[in-house]
């Protein structure tokens, strides 16, 4: 699904034994250089790692995210970034537990 600076596909975890175990949900980012010079496609992946931090506790734990960050999300703000992200993952009904977003 969707927005106007990124693209979110998420997936369920089965919940099978393996090597690795994972106690909450996994974030992927992808930030190509269509977003922009290196210095700007880390910006753009370090203000997407700080929100997903803030959304380890809401996000199911079985469920890996993938945020494909589109040209646009070099010039938004932090704030519009978050509330984008916020808006996919309530549409997919992955947001539980959170009230209105800031």
């Amino acid at each position: 699904m969707g927005r106007r600076d990124l693209v979110v596909h998420a997936f369920g975890r089965e919940t099978r034994e393996s090597l690795v175990s994972v106690d909450g949900p996994r974030f992927g980012l992808v930030v190509s250089k269509a977003v922009g010079p290196a210095v700007i496609r880390h910006r753009v992946a370090r203000r997407f790692r700080h929100i997903c931090a803030g959304l380890v506790d809401v996000v199911p734990a079985d469920t890996d995210v993938v945020i494909r960050a589109l040209p646009g999300a070099a010039a938004a703000s932090s704030r519009e970034l978050d509330k984008q992200l916020r808006s996919v993952l309530r549409k997919l009904d992955l947001l539980a537990g959170e009230g209105d977003p800031v």
